[in-house]
């Protein structure tokens, strides 16, 4: 069961790491982009973007820590990420 709780969380890391990319991609594509309108959504999803990678940084450290066992010590994580 752990190691299906690993994969499982591996693959949501991987996923919001695809995720980000693809939304600063996308902001990067409107900044350059020669639409007045495109400004105004610019500024927004350049926001959006950098909520999203902080909310997700939030969620996939406690997600990790969940996968882990949720173990008494933050050191244990370290410990087990070197061990991987």
């Amino acid at each position: 069961m752990q190691d299906d709780i690993m994969q499982a969380y591996m693959e949501i890391e991987q996923a919001m790491q695809r995720y980000s990319l693809l939304l600063e991609e996308h902001v990067g594509t409107l900044q350059k982009s020669e639409d007045p309108g495109a400004q105004v959504k610019f500024e927004r999803m350049k926001a959006g973007s950098k909520a999203m990678r902080d909310s997700s940084q939030i969620y996939l450290s406690y997600a990790k820590f969940v996968a882990y066992g949720m173990p008494d010590s933050e050191e244990l994580l370290e410990d087990e990420d070197l061990q991987t």
